[in-house]
């Protein structure tokens, strides 16, 4: 502990730095790499819709032993051809998912379901969503997606500056990209709850950015005229003393989302919880790092075109040189007068003689 506080501080003061900003290009290819794997995933496997979306029926039959093949059996003998998910949640449930089916279809689905698995029909779970009110779902959280964005883009470009408003947005998307491309790739139904995740992890890429932002204004507020940074090295002191807050908030916050998802999830069968834990654990990850990686710099980069920021470089670097210029003639001298002594060698006195 004392170790990471010492870190900290030494971050804090700027002893010890790393270099964010100028290892930009690093980043970028990272995510740029991260970026091709999703449009890959997405392009091969696509995003796989639950029926709140695209409409059909859910099943949810729970018996101990239940069994995937007997469900699968059961749904094939009624004559259901399109698209049909069965998936195991747990040790006593089962749940089929199927397209849009008519209503006798579905009484068909029941009563298969309830024959071959021994139970009541009263007793399965049963959900029907008609693809009209499954693009009503989709429109609305389009809606919902594009409204949060332009609000926080108004509210950041009020509260700080339209630039800190654009680099944030930038990192934004950056994380609903990858997140969206990992989820294909995972292959988890995408359902009302995923997009309240995707919403609730804009939240938190936007806390993360917000406090870096923060602390780049605080630092970058007088910099014109001291001139004793370029705004990119005051940009990068602020990623660097805010580190060990992003990196500690995004851990704590990690923590019960990733046991949610692990041990909720996976040891425990909830399925209704991994569409959210999962949206909320790649999110969280994704943000700190691009409020860390990706907006700082991408802020930095637009601030340095700026004029004033152009001549405030000039005028540290010309600064830089001279203090170097200073420092180099100082050891010279230094050295030359070293040198003059060591070649002159010691006095010697002439001997004086005594008197006779």
């Amino acid at each position: 502990m004392s170790s990471r506080s010492s870190l900290g501080g030494r971050l804090y003061r700027g002893e010890t730095s790393v270099d964010f900003i100028g290892k930009r290009r690093r980043w970028y290819g990272i995510s740029g790499l991260l970026i091709i794997a999703s449009i890959g995933a997405l392009s091969i496997q696509g995003l796989h819709l639950g029926i709140e979306f695209k409409g059909g029926s859910s099943y949810i039959v729970t018996k101990a032993g239940v069994s995937v093949a007997d469900a699968q059996s059961a749904v094939t003998s009624v004559g259901i051809t399109g698209e049909t998910i069965i998936q195991k949640i747990g040790s006593q449930k089962v749940r089929i998912q199927t397209g849009a089916v008519t209503s006798a279809q579905s009484n068909a689905i029941q009563d298969a379901l309830a024959s071959k698995l021994g139970v009541s029909v009263d007793s399965i779970d049963t959900q029907i969503v008609g693809p009209s009110w499954g693009k009503e779902i989709t429109r609305k959280a389009l809606y919902g997606l594009f409204g949060f964005l332009l609000v926080v883009m108004l509210y950041l470009a009020m509260a700080f500056e339209p630039k800190m408003a654009i680099a944030a947005i930038v990192a934004v998307i950056h994380d609903v990209f990858i997140t969206v491309g990992i989820y294909a790739l995972v292959g988890f139904d995408v359902t009302p709850a995923t997009v309240i995740g995707f919403l609730t992890i804009l939240g938190y890429s936007l806390y993360d950015t917000v406090v870096v932002f923060d602390k780049v204004r605080e630092n970058t507020r007088t910099i014109t005229a001291t001139s004793k940074s370029t705004y990119s090295q005051a940009a990068n002191l602020a990623v660097n003393q805010t580190l060990v807050r992003s990196f500690n908030t995004s851990l704590i916050a990690l923590l019960p989302v990733g046991s949610i998802l692990f041990v909720g999830a996976g040891l425990l069968g909830a399925g209704t919880l991994k569409d959210l834990s999962l949206a909320l654990f790649i999110g969280l990850a994704t943000g700190t790092y691009s409020s860390i990686f990706i907006a700082t710099p991408i802020l930095a980069v637009l601030r340095e075109r700026e004029p004033a920021m152009q001549a405030l470089a000039k005028r540290v670097g010309a600064r830089s040189g001279a203090s170097v210029v200073a420092t180099q003639s100082s050891s010279i001298q230094g050295g030359a007068t070293t040198a003059v002594k060591e070649r002159r060698g010691p006095r010697n006195q002439p001997k004086r003689k005594g008197r006779k």
